[in-house]
């Protein structure tokens, strides 16, 4: 640091050591306002310009030093020169404290951050050359940190400092606008019944919905910028189109539909998605074959001596696939298009915030739509190992095509998915293994579950393979988020 940062940071540390030391904040008060509130209104009256140059001098110093009082200010601003006068005054004199912050911190620290913090600060200052404006604009009209600490932090970017000072202008604007009009009613706060004042109780009501008032300012400003590259159908088809007919795009299309909207419901293979067709009901249905056979095989721990077992997997299959056929009409096209769904079988592709197309066997259409649901679900991860490509691996979506069991299986991943398929093959009669790279199967779960279900496991006949060193790649058996490892 050379010497003229050196010789501005004491000037800096004197005067606010001064402050403290000679206890200026004890001026920067509500009471002390009030008790001289008197004094304050005569010297105004009699020297207007000096009274207006004496408090904007003040505001900037404190703004500026980022000392404590910037709102007591405000308010006094607005109890001395009125709610035009007060936002005028007070809206420049914030900035230019404001702005001569950034500019000290700029000058004083920005170098040495920058060489501490290089490729940290890069990424942030690319950032801001994009969007610099619109995140400061965010911080003055929704003030989640102090505006100090903004100024601060503002000054150790690139963020240009013409673009510093208009943005914080017009983004401090509404705010202070708040604060000076409180100020004119607490300037009139002559006894406790004045608390009851309509005017009192109208700004203190404004400071509290500010907040509310800005955020939805921001989002609007957000989705405009956003939505600024389309343009807006000036009349809708529908008032949602769900992608996907899945559990998650069922529900929602239900819901929708229930409600009277106009839904359009849009599924490229089958309805019912992963939970009818390769989830939830073809494993439930599996598993229950599967704990049947293992309770006849401990039949004499019921008290029955002789059962004879033998399993037709094929037979097993089928009743999987009849389990389905069964519960399909609840999530048919059907069902749905009776609900008030418009149910289309085709493909979706969304190209624009209120517009989807749609490829079907015949042609190709536009819908638009006020909103738009992605339900699109997922689809098993098959693993980087060299040379799976050329085998006939199973995934939890091919494995219900099976008609013969088969004679040795091994499982890659112990999620609940993984652990499901291991065991009900285990009990059907194949010689499983089951590989999990973690520690534990069922990683998600409570480790004394996980031990409990590796030793029953065991037990079973299914061969656990697990790494206590948790190194390998993460995995998916048929499961929405990556949870398995092999």
């Amino acid at each position: 640091m050379n010497f003229s940062r050196w010789a501005l940071l004491a000037v800096i540390v004197t005067l606010i050591a001064a402050f403290f030391i000679f206890d200026l904040q004890y001026y920067l008060t509500l009471e002390t306002l009030k008790a001289q509130q008197a004094a304050i209104e005569t010297y105004r009256s009699n020297h207007p310009g000096l009274a207006v140059a004496v408090y904007a001098l003040i505001y900037i110093a404190v703004t500026g030093l980022s000392l404590p009082g910037a709102a007591i200010l405000t308010l006094a601003g607005g109890g001395v020169f009125g709610l035009l006068w007060g936002t005028l005054i007070v809206s420049f004199a914030s900035t230019i404290g404001a702005t001569l912050a950034f500019l000290a911190a700029r000058f004083l620290f920005r170098d040495a951050v920058k060489v501490r913090f290089g490729d940290r600060l890069n990424i942030i200052n690319k950032g801001m050359d994009r969007d610099g404006a619109l995140y400061l604009f965010t911080l003055r009209l929704v003030p989640v940190f102090p505006f100090f600490v903004i100024n601060l932090v503002m000054g150790l970017t690139t963020l240009k400092t013409q673009t510093f000072y208009w943005v914080s202008q017009i983004g401090m604007l509404a705010g202070t606008v708040v604060y000076v009009n409180a100020g004119t009613q607490l300037g009139k706060l002559e006894s406790l019944s004045g608390i009851l004042s309509p005017g009192l109780i109208g700004s203190f009501a404004l400071l509290g919905i500010f907040p509310l008032l800005t955020n939805k300012i921001v989002e609007a400003i957000k989705a405009n910028k956003i939505y600024a590259q389309w343009i807006k159908p000036s009349r809708f088809d529908n008032n949602i189109v769900v992608i996907g007919a899945g559990s998650g795009g069922l529900v929602t299309a239900y819901i929708a539909a229930a409600v009277k909207a106009k839904v359009t419901l849009i599924e490229k293979h089958k309805m019912g998605g992963d939970c009818l067709n390769t989830g939830c009901v073809p494993s439930k249905a599996l598993i229950r074959s599967a704990r049947l056979l293992a309770q006849m095989r401990r039949s004499a721990d019921f008290g029955i001596k002789k059962t004879d077992v033998e399993v037709d997997f094929a037979a097993v299959m089928n009743r999987v696939q009849a389990v389905i056929t069964t519960v399909e009409p609840h999530d048919s096209v059907q069902r749905y298009t009776e609900l008030g769904v418009d149910v289309i079988e085709g493909e979706a592709k969304i190209i624009s915030p209120w517009e989807v197309q749609v490829t079907t066997a015949g042609a190709t259409r536009i819908i638009t739509t006020r909103s738009i649901v992605i339900a699109a679900g997922s689809r098993p991860f098959v693993p980087p190992i060299a040379g799976i490509e050329g085998i006939d691996y199973l995934t939890s979506d091919s494995i219900w095509a099976l008609r013969e069991l088969p004679g040795r299986l091994v499982v890659l991943g112990g999620g609940p998915i993984g652990c499901e398929l291991a065991q009900s093959f285990a009990r059907l009669g194949s010689q499983v293994t089951q590989i999990e790279m973690l520690p534990r199967l069922l990683i998600r779960e409570d480790a004394e579950v996980s031990e409990a279900v590796a030793a029953k496991f065991r037990l079973e006949g299914i061969n656990v393979l697990v790494d206590h060193t948790a190194k390998g790649f993460v995995i998916e058996n048929g499961e929405k988020n990556p949870a398995c490892r092999a």
